[in-house]
């Protein structure tokens, strides 16, 4: 039988380990020059002015939404087919969750839907919006952001699954996801089935100094070292005509959300094959695309769409717990994303219930992430194309 095939794995190198060797062997393990390379490197990467790297992309949801000013019975627009960190953000600040349809073609929160929510509702019943790109498909965040300007709402970009897709504007410019353009934050995650991998790890990126600042703060307890923005006295502080060196003050209740030195590394060792990464997934998506695009058991797929960073392929088909239970039996670790947010036990409790969204259900019920990542073979993708054909074929 053929190996174990996930749908999702990291690829780590001889490089990678190299250079997490060298920083664990160098004089930081956290707060050292790995991190701010890091987010050098990658703010230079998706065409943002600023980077901050996290311990994980929560945390850097968590951060955008503290940075943000939300707060209890704050109101946020998000979708119900993504994991559920976009959500739970805007609760861990006590606003509440809106949740609105997708676009069955896109699978991404139609845009329609959140236009008719914002227009059906008085003036300032928003304060935001948190679009996903969805399986690696950026949004149209053009469009987005002309819609919040309207009703006077920020943006956070969920592209976790995206760095590397774009989108083109209305001038036919590519926008990057994560270039901050159109978006106040937005956030990328690097968990190993990501595209870019450092165990855990997380990232937001922005052209806004001020939020900038302010994520800095908030990532490191709320404590700053900037002898301008001190309110205690120099006196108090133990100096005489200067804050002493050692001096730092806690201006904000903020958290430990910081990522290690030697993941940093291997995110930035990581960064150099992410080019090589996306265009490998654009081939393997291509090749599902050709294989599935006339079947009739196929209701809908990913498709090729251009842009697209293709953190997942998804397919929907008829009898998806069969296919899914055969392809197991292969040896094939096929993924369901996701269980719709909305009809979690936790977020029922708010009156959320079966119907609300049929979109998001409908898709619910027939999708399947099929292995992508780039190291997939052309032998195993041919696997498992032809474990589903064969799981059909059977069938009828």
């Amino acid at each position: 039988m053929m190996k174990a095939i996930p749908y999702g794995r990291q690829n780590i190198t001889d490089e990678d380990i190299k250079v997490v060797i060298e920083t664990l062997k160098s004089d930081y393990l956290t707060q050292g020059p790995r991190i701010a390379e890091f987010e050098s490197n990658f703010a230079q990467y998706v065409g943002s002015k600023y980077a901050v790297a996290l311990a994980n992309g929560t945390a850097a949801l968590h951060l955008c939404t503290l940075a943000l000013g939300v707060k209890k019975g704050d109101k946020v627009i998000t979708t119900p087919i993504t994991f559920a960190a976009s959500a739970n953000c805007v609760r861990y600040c006590g606003g509440e969750v809106v949740f609105s349809d997708i676009d069955p073609e896109t699978y991404l929160l139609d845009i329609n839907k959140v236009r008719t929510l914002l227009e059906n509702a008085p003036k300032g019943t928003y304060k935001g919006i948190i679009p996903v790109d969805f399986a690696g498909r950026a949004n149209d965040l053009e469009a987005f952001r002309a819609l919040a300007d309207e009703h006077n709402l920020w943006i956070i970009e969920d592209a976790c699954h995206a760095p590397g897709g774009h989108f083109n504007n209305s001038k036919n410019e590519v926008q990057l996801c994560g270039n901050g353009n159109y978006a106040d934050l937005a956030i990328f995650s690097f968990h190993p089935v990501k595209h870019i991998a450092s165990g855990e790890g997380g990232m937001i990126t922005t052209n806004d100094k001020a939020l900038y600042e302010k994520l800095l703060q908030l990532r490191t307890h709320g404590i700053i070292k900037n002898n301008d923005a001190y309110t205690n006295s120099v006196e108090f502080a133990g100096g005489i005509e200067d804050y002493p060196g050692w001096y730092m003050e806690m201006q904000d209740l903020g958290y430990n959300y910081r990522i290690t030195d030697f993941q940093a590394a291997l995110g930035s060792s990581q960064l150099t094959r992410a080019n090589e990464g996306i265009k490998r997934r654009r081939e393997i998506a291509s090749t599902y695309f050709s294989a599935f695009k006339d079947e009739s058991f196929i209701k809908g797929q990913s498709r090729v769409v251009d842009g697209h960073a293709y953190h997942l392929y998804v397919i929907e088909v008829e009898d998806r717990l069969g296919l899914y239970n055969h392809l197991r039996s292969k040896n094939i670790y096929a993924q369901i994303h996701y269980i719709p947010c909305h009809l979690m036990p936790y977020y029922k409790q708010f009156g959320w219930k079966e119907g609300d969204f049929p979109h998001s259900e409908n898709y619910y019920k027939r999708c399947i992430s099929l292995p992508m990542y780039p190291t997939l073979t052309d032998v195993e993708q041919d696997y498992v194309i032809k474990e589903i054909n064969l799981f059909y074929s059977e069938k009828h």
